[in-house]
């Protein structure tokens, strides 16, 4: 931590010093009252300066998460006795500051500039709209123009749209390293806790209003923030950004084709090709199938999590600055082992949208729609022991004992997988759809915590031979993790499905039209009166009631039962036991990856549109 003098220290200096060991995290809750830009350009000049001078006596190896940051801007407002209401617009402010360095530390060549459509003139824009966004002309009408021949005279790579996941995929693909940007607070909250959790060095200025039609901004902080000139930091902040990129740059040529060598050629899927199976080689049709699926889509968190957490055993050095050359010298066996949960957690994908009849993977028809179910259950099949040979082959690499405890742990995650998805397939096709609240904890445990504990213990195995260390102090509380951070993270899906779902079913409620047990239903089953359980069971029966009215239906009896509630403080009790067997477990950089996942997988998204559109843009963006 940083050391502040004795002398001028208030009581916020303090908390800024001592704000990281606060871990709670704020529930959901409304924030739209706190979201209010100070009115004056003195005032807000006042607290940006403020802002610096904590933000300079902040200790900056590791980022701060949103709750953290909010507990030094309530501080900072208070002891200048500033209204609550600028608690948001204060941590955009703070949380510039605090990157500010960071940012400086990458060439303005590899920086991303994000500007909102709103800052355009609504009446006579003449800019047009294609499939890149918006083609801002130089008409003198609005600032755009001149924002943007600065940044791009600069070398900044130019985006003008709302702020969005694709910033994220962005620098996951490796484009750029910083992010600079204009957005109003209602976007700013929905981006912060993703991209600065991630150690991606990121500054802000906060429009002037959060109206959607002719806003404007602080035009001369927008200028400072661009130009803010290219240096070396003093202290480096931790990003896990390096292993990002590595956890997807392993299902992309040259590095997939060098882990996984092609046994049957080099038989490739078009995505124009109508019927592929009539233009592929028998033979290779199931292994180009089935590597084209896993190099398809998908955030590849599962082989994340096995190389952070072997970096986390081995010192943590990836997450420092040239992170990305201490990756290249990971052992080929470590790849191919976080290679191969990821082909498991694929086959169970083809095998559950089979089972569950979806449409749609990652925006896609789902591969039993394209090829055929025979076809996608031996794809499936196929990926399951791709995902055996990925570890067995190696052995050699990977050290016997170790090579068998982790087939060990894969095995036992799979079968419980199945276990659970079994579990689920009874409840779904019985008659009777009572379902005790205990039961649906037990089916999340079985179907989402395995693959968590597995990608947790492979990282940690892999590194336990090399240090010898004893890996029996680390199977228990891995396990207890996993199980808290799956059951959280499967209740948190429950919730989402209600509000869309942007990557796969793209409708609300598809969890109660396809009948799958969920929490939700069981808590309020447990919650209702028996008439109205017998009336929201005879609901669900009611084949002959549109989609639409029975999910209103269920909805209403959702609603009074309270179940949102419910589901949401479950979260947190989970949430709260994960932290707890982070707090116990050391090295410093493993318990600091654990808050990372917590923090990320019980992210809450926003719902997703009514109407998705992909928004494309003139980088090469990749989707995997």
């Amino acid at each position: 931590m940083s050391t502040l003098p004795t002398t001028e220290t208030t009581e916020l200096d303090l908390a800024a010093a001592a704000v990281r060991p606060q871990r709670t995290k704020s529930p959901k809750r409304k924030t739209g009252h706190l979201k209010l830009v100070p009115e004056t350009r003195e005032l807000r000049e006042r607290l940006k300066a403020r802002c610096r001078e904590i933000a300079a006596k902040m200790d900056k190896e590791t980022p701060l998460s949103k709750d953290q940051m909010e507990v030094v801007a309530r501080r900072l407002l208070d002891d200048m006795g500033m209204p609550e209401g600028y608690v948001g617009w204060t941590m955009v402010v703070l949380s510039s500051a605090f990157w500010e360095d960071q940012v400086a530390a990458v060439p303005p060549s590899r920086r991303l500039f994000l500007l909102p459509h709103c800052l355009k003139h609504a009446e006579g824009c003449p800019a047009d709209y294609d499939e890149f966004g918006m083609n801002c002309k130089k008409c003198g009408a609005c600032s755009i123009a001149d924002y943007r021949s600065i940044a791009e005279e600069m070398g900044y790579k130019v985006l003008v749209a709302e702020g969005s996941p694709v910033v994220l995929k962005i620098i996951v693909s490796g484009y750029v390293d910083a992010i600079v940007g204009v957005a109003c607070l209602n976007v700013l909250e929905k981006a912060i806790d993703k991209i600065l959790l991630a150690g991606i060095p990121c500054m802000a200025v906060p429009l002037l209003s959060s109206d959607c039609r002719n806003t404007s901004v602080d035009e001369e902080w927008v200028r400072e923030m661009l130009t803010t000139a290219y240096q070396q930091p003093a202290q480096q902040t931790r990003s896990y950004v390096h292993l990002l990129r590595a956890s997807s740059e392993m299902f992309r040529a040259p590095l997939m084709d060098e882990l996984v060598p092609r046994q049957r050629g080099n038989a490739a899927i078009s995505t124009d090709d109508q019927d592929p199976l009539k233009t592929l080689d028998p033979i290779a049709a199931t292994e180009a199938i089935g590597m084209d699926f896993v190099s398809k889509g998908g955030k590849y968190s599962r082989p994340f999590i096995t190389l952070a957490a072997y970096d986390a055993m081995m010192g943590g050095e990836s997450t420092l600055a040239d992170g990305a050359n201490t990756i290249k010298n990971f052992p080929l066996s470590v790849y191919r082992t976080a290679m191969s949960i990821e082909m498991f957690h694929k086959a169970s994908l083809v095998h559950d949208d089979i089972e569950d009849d979806d449409g749609f993977r990652y925006g896609q028809p789902t591969m039993h729609c394209r090829f055929g179910l025979p076809t996608a259950i031996n794809v499936g099949d196929y990926l399951i022991g791709l995902g055996y040979r990925l570890v067995s082959h190696h052995a050699r690499d990977i050290g016997p004992a170790a090579a068998v405890d982790i087939l060990d742990c894969l095995s036992s995650a799979h079968t419980r997988l199945a276990e659970g998805q079994g579990a689920e397939l009874l409840w779904r096709d019985a008659r009777d759809k009572r379902l005790q609240p205990l039961d649906a904890l037990k089916v999340y445990a079985l179907k989402t915590s395995p693959a968590f504990e597995a990608a947790l213990y492979s990282g940690i195995r892999l590194a336990a031979d090399k240090l010898s260390f004893d890996m029996a102090q680390y199977v228990e509380p891995v396990r207890q993790f996993s199980r808290n951070l799956g059951v959280a993270f499967q209740i948190l899906n429950d919730l989402q499905d209600w509000e869309g779902d942007g990557h796969n079913k793209l409708h609300a409620a598809g969890d109660v039209l396809g009948g799958r047990p969920t929490i939700l239903w069981a808590l309020a089953l447990a919650s209702l009166s028996p008439e109205d359980q017998a009336a929201m069971l005879a609901t669900i029966d009611d084949k002959e009631l549109a989609p639409a009215v029975r999910v209103n239906k269920i909805r209403q009896f959702y609603d009074k039962a309270r179940v949102f509630e419910q589901s949401q403080r479950l979260i947190e009790k989970h949430r709260a036991r994960a932290e707890e067997v982070a707090e116990n477990l050391a090295p410093e950089a493993l318990q600091r990856l654990l808050y990372y996942l917590i923090d990320t997988v019980l992210h809450r998204d926003e719902a997703a549109p009514a109407n998705l559109v992909t928004f494309q843009t003139k980088l090469p963006i990749t989707t995997r």
